[in-house]
């Protein structure tokens, strides 16, 4: 991978319908931010940071030392505040990175190989998402050319949804077949889903 791709994994939420924040929440004995902060070093990402806001110390406790955590202040306010507040961090720590892969801590099937895919397309005006059968979802990349105007724009709940969606130019880059795009939403979907191409 010729560009440097910085890896934000958004993992500030309080999980009201979980019960519990979500970054907490242990899957086969790794608790959910540990795993995708995984994913996003085996794929490559350089540096990664993480958005906490809720329970946000103990979410710290569990990351590598070598992981920088970024508190989102206004967490309450939804996604569009933790996507702001990495972006920003980023503008003015992290000068050599090309792009941004933001993730989520909730979507614990999603392998490193699907980001890998997703930051193949690594260059600083590039738009790109993974898809899952045809569906828009997670990680997002982002150029650098784009920070500025995307943490401007994020809000509430929405993120960069209302960004994104007059875009013409934005990469749809198929990851079905790596992975599986369900979030963890309650604790029922837990179970873990059908594998690809089943």
């Amino acid at each position: 991978m010729a560009d440097r791709v910085a890896g934000l994994l958004l993992a500030a939420g309080a999980g009201r319908r979980f019960g519990r924040p979500k970054a907490l929440v242990e899957l086969d004995g790794e608790a959910l931010v540990q795993r995708a902060v995984r994913t996003l070093t085996e794929a490559g990402c350089d540096p990664v940071r993480v958005v906490v806001g809720a329970a946000a110390d103990e979410v710290r406790r569990l990351l590598p030392d070598r992981i920088e955590a970024v508190e989102a202040t206004e967490w309450q306010d939804g996604m569009g505040e933790s996507l702001k507040a990495g972006l920003r961090h980023l503008i003015e720590r992290e000068t050599r990175a090309s792009a941004v892969l933001v993730h989520l801590v909730d979507l614990p099937w999603v392998p490193p190989a699907a980001l890998r895919r997703v930051l193949a397309e690594a260059g600083e005006t590039v738009v790109a998402r993974g898809a899952y059968d045809g569906v828009p979802g997670h990680p997002v990349l982002f150029g650098r050319r784009w920070w500025p105007e995307i943490a401007d724009a994020a809000t509430g709940d929405r993120g960069a949804r209302d960004w994104l969606k007059p875009r013409t130019d934005v990469r749809l880059v198929e990851c079905g077949d790596l992975g599986n795009g369900h979030d963890v939403d309650r604790p029922g979907d837990l179970q873990r889903p059908d594998p690809p191409g089943e």
